[in-house]
């Protein structure tokens, strides 16, 4: 199923891109597909907050065909 996917910020700049196609299996979730995208490296993962069709969800929450899936990294500054 195709998931679109809105990179922000540093997680933007990751990827090179801010929309992307992501083609996933039934029932992934969204932690899952975080994990996909950004797997974890020495340092560990970014945490994120994750957001579906501009709705905060839970990290288990399913995702279904035609979903946006956000990931929202902490915001800097001072």
């Amino acid at each position: 199923m195709k998931i679109h996917v809105r990179h922000f910020a540093v997680l933007r700049e990751q990827r090179g891109c801010e929309l992307e196609e992501v083609e996933v299996a039934p029932g992934t979730t969204a932690a899952a597909l975080y994990d996909l995208l950004f797997p974890p490296g020495l340092e560990g993962q970014l945490p994120v907050l994750f957001a579906v069709n501009q709705a905060y969800v839970a990290r288990a929450a399913v995702l279904v065909e035609g979903d946006e899936v956000a990931f929202i990294p902490p915001l800097g500054g001072g």
